[in-house]
C-alpha cells in the first residue's frame, strides 16, 4: 500500500473541528449509570490452561444491561502483593481466544484482563469469543458490527461495548490480586478505539496504550479509505441514502476525537501511514485533541499492522519504566 494520506509534517498539527453533540457528557454519564445498576457480578473461575507460571481464570461479568461479558484473567503465579494489570481490548471480528495468546503481560510480571467484544469472534477460527449481543437485531444493518443499531445512539452497538470496557475495568480492579491504582488499558484497532473510549470513561487509570486505533474521526475514514470495517457505513448509506444526517449524528457520540479531547492521562498512540484500514490522519485527530501526557510511535512503512511486535516491545519498556520491574 502506497502512502495514500497527508504528509507527516501535515498529520502532526491535524486538529480538525469536533462534530460533537451538545449532550456528549450527558449521553455517556447516564449510559454508564444505567451500566452500574446491575450488579458487577465478576465470577472468576480457575482454569487448566496447562500452563506453569501463569495463574488462568475464566472470567465472567455483568455489563451493559446486566450482559454477562467473559474474559481471561491472567496472574503470574506465586505473586506476593497485588500486581499492576493491562485490560486489553480486542481487534474487530476477533474474541479473546485461549489463554497461550496473552502471556507477554504475565511474563512481565503483570496482570492481563483479556475482555471478549460481545457479539464477535463467532465465525473466527484464529480467535474464538464466547460472548453474545442479546440486544443485536436489527431490522436494516449492513453484514458486520458497524451499524447495528446506527439510526439511534441509544441502540448502537458500541455503546453496548463502550460500557463493557468500563465495567471490565472495574472487574479488574475488584481481583484482590490486582493493584486497581495501577491498571492500564490496551489495544489495537478496534481495541485500540474501545482503550481510547475507556481512558475517557473511566480516567482512574494509569495510562492508555492506543494502537492504530478504530473508531475515530468517522467522516474522514469513510471519504477515504474503501476497506472493511469503515466501509461497511458506506455500504449502508449506498441503500439508506436517506439516513446519512442520521447516521453521522449517531457516531458522533462514538467519535475517538470525542473521547480524545477528555483523554486526561497518558497515553501512547502508534500510527501506520501506509495504513489504509485505518487512515493516518484519523489516528492524529485523535491524538493531537489528547489532552493529557502523550506521545505517537510512527511507523513509515506499515499497513494496518503498525509496529507489531516492536511497538509491544515499547509498550513493555514504557510499563516498566512506570512501574518499576516487579517480583
Amino acid at each position: 500500500m502506497p502512502l495514500f494520506d497527508m504528509p507527516l509534517e501535515e498529520l502532526r498539527s491535524y486538529l480538525p473541528d469536533r462534530d460533537e453533540p451538545a449532550d456528549f457528557d450527558d449521553f455517556w454519564k447516564r449510559t454508564l449509570t444505567e451500566a452500574e445498576a446491575f450488579d458487577l457480578a465478576a465470577e472468576f473461575t480457575p482454569y487448566d490452561a496447562a500452563l506453569t507460571s501463569v495463574d488462568v481464570y475464566d472470567t465472567a461479568f455483568a455489563g451493559w444491561r446486566g450482559h454477562r461479558i467473559n474474559a481471561w484473567l491472567l496472574i503470574p503465579r506465586g505473586v506476593s502483593r497485588p500486581v499492576p494489570c493491562v485490560v486489553h481490548f480486542i481487534g474487530y471480528s476477533g474474541g479473546r481466544a485461549y489463554p497461550h495468546d496473552h502471556l507477554e503481560w504475565p511474563s512481565a510480571g503483570w496482570a492481563t484482563l483479556v475482555v471478549d467484544t460481545r457479539g464477535q469472534g463467532g465465525n473466527n477460527p484464529g480467535a474464538p469469543g464466547a460472548t453474545a449481543d442479546p440486544d443485536g437485531g436489527d431490522f436494516a444493518a449492513a453484514p458486520g458490527m458497524m451499524t447495528r443499531g446506527i439510526m439511534d445512539p441509544e441502540s448502537y452497538y458500541y455503546r453496548r461495548v463502550f460500557a463493557d470496557g468500563a465495567r471490565a475495568v472495574d472487574v479488574a480492579a475488584a481481583h484482590p490480586a490486582i493493584d486497581a491504582d495501577r491498571i492500564v488499558v490496551e489495544g489495537g484497532s478496534q481495541g485500540g478505539g474501545i482503550a481510547q473510549a475507556v481512558a475517557a470513561l473511566r480516567p482512574q487509570v494509569s495510562a492508555a496504550l492506543i494502537d492504530v486505533p478504530f473508531l475515530t474521526h468517522f467522516r474522514r475514514a469513510v471519504e477515504i479509505t474503501a476497506r472493511d470495517p469503515y466501509h461497511e457505513l458506506v455500504r449502508f448509506l449506498s441503500t439508506q441514502r436517506q439516513s446519512a444526517e442520521q447516521v453521522f449524528r449517531t457516531l458522533s457520540y462514538f467519535d475517538g476525537i470525542n473521547f480524545a479531547a477528555r483523554g486526561i492521562v497518558p497515553a501512547v498512540y502508534s500510527v501506520a501511514l501506509m495504513d489504509d484500514v485505518c487512515p493516518p490522519s484519523t489516528v492524529f485527530a485523535a491524538y493531537n485533541h489528547w489532552k493529557g501526557q502523550k506521545e505517537i510511535a510512527v511507523w513509515p512503512w506499515n499497513g494496518h499492522e503498525g509496529g507489531g511486535g516492536a511497538q509491544r516491545q515499547a509498550h513493555l519498556r514504557y510499563l516498566r519504566q512506570m512501574w518499576g520491574p516487579q517480583d
